[in-house]
């Protein structure tokens, strides 16, 4: 399962459920795939596709985003 946290533009932001317990947020969009993590700080861990203009506005709307994206995990892995 992976639920879509919210949705930029055409980038989908959303994680993987059965995936490791550090916060994370993956990232599909037309332009290519990325993954950062949020803990300990926000930093990229991976990309395929984005340029270093797009990974800059990515990083900057996580960490925007950051509280969102932290309560919908949370939330999820209640569930579980």
């Amino acid at each position: 399962m992976s639920p879509t946290v919210f949705q930029e533009g055409s980038d989908r932001f959303y994680f993987f459920s059965r995936e490791e317990e550090r916060v994370h947020i993956h990232i599909k969009g037309e332009r290519g795939i990325a993954k950062f993590w949020l803990e300990p700080l926000i930093a990229l861990a991976e990309s395929r596709g984005y340029n270093e203009r797009d990974l800059r506005k990515l990083q900057k709307i996580v960490e925007e985003k950051r509280d969102v994206i932290v309560k919908v995990w949370n939330k999820h892995k209640r569930k579980k």
